[in-house]
C-alpha cells in the first residue's frame, strides 16, 4: 500500500488507543494547564519518543508471528474472547459510580525534566505493545500492512504521531475534559467498552474470514 496511507492507518489506531483517560494524557493536560502549553508538549513529545520505540517494537514482532499462521490463529481467537469479555464489563458490569480522577502531576519547571518525565511514564505503560502487535497482525490479515521497511517506518512514525495529537487534544480540551460530563465514570466505561467491541467484531470478522 502507499506509505501514506500506511501512515495514516498507524496514526488512527494510535489515535484510538489513547482516547480513554489515562495516566499520561492526564498528565499532559495538567501540566499544560499548571505550566504552560510548551512544558505540556515537552511531555508529550518524550512520551511519544517511547511510544515510538514501542510500536516499533510491536510490529517488528508482529512480523514474526505472521511467519506462524498457527500461532496467529490462536492468538486471533484468544484476542477474539478477551474482547468481548471486555466489552461485556466495561457495558453492564464496571460500576458507573464516582468520577475519573485526573492524576496531579509533579511540580517539575524545568522543560528537560518534563521530557525525561514524559520518557518515564510512558515506558512504564506496556499496553501499546501487545496492541500495537496485535492491530499490525489484522492490518496485515487484511492486506493493509506488509512489513517491508518503508512501511514499517510508515506505520511506526503515524502511531507517534496520533499519540502525540491524542495527548494535544487533551491539554487543548482540558476543561472540557474535566467537566462532569467527562468525569463521568459511566461515560467513560461506555466509551472504552465501544473501542473493545469494534474490535471484537474486527476480530470476528477476521476469524470467520479465515476459516472459509
Amino acid at each position: 500500500m502507499n506509505i501514506t496511507l500506511i501512515f495514516f492507518l498507524g496514526f488512527i489506531v494510535s489515535l484510538v488507543g489513547v482516547i480513554p483517560p489515562g495516566l499520561l494524557n492526564m498528565t499532559a493536560a495538567k501540566i499544560s494547564l499548571k505550566e504552560g502549553a510548551n512544558r505540556g508538549m515537552f511531555f508529550s513529545i518524550g512520551a511519544c519518543v517511547v511510544v515510538l520505540i514501542q510500536t516499533f517494537i510491536a510490529v517488528i514482532f508482529a512480523r514474526f508471528l505472521t511467519q506462524r499462521p498457527d500461532v496467529v490463529d490462536v492468538l486471533q481467537r484468544v484476542a477474539l474472547v478477551l474482547f468481548i469479555l471486555l466489552s461485556v464489563y466495561f457495558f453492564f458490569i464496571a460500576k458507573g459510580d464516582g468520577d475519573v480522577e485526573s492524576t496531579d502531576a509533579p511540580d517539575i519547571r524545568s522543560k528537560k525534566s518534563r521530557f525525561f518525565q514524559g520518557m518515564l511514564m510512558s515506558a512504564l505503560n506496556m499496553f501499546p505493545i501487545p496492541f500495537q502487535a496485535y492491530m499490525s497482525v489484522t492490518l496485515a490479515s487484511f492486506g493493509w500492512l506488509t512489513f517491508e521497511q518503508s512501511d514499517i517506518l510508515s506505520y511506526v512514525f503515524g502511531a507517534a504521531t496520533g499519540s502525540f495529537v491524542m495527548l494535544y487534544m487533551y491539554m487543548f480540551f482540558f476543561d472540557k475534559i474535566q467537566s462532569q460530563r467527562f468525569k463521568s465514570q459511566k461515560n467513560m466505561n461506555r466509551l472504552i467498552g465501544t473501542i473493545t467491541a469494534v474490535v471484537a467484531l474486527a476480530t470476528l470478522f477476521q476469524v470467520i474470514k479465515d476459516s472459509l
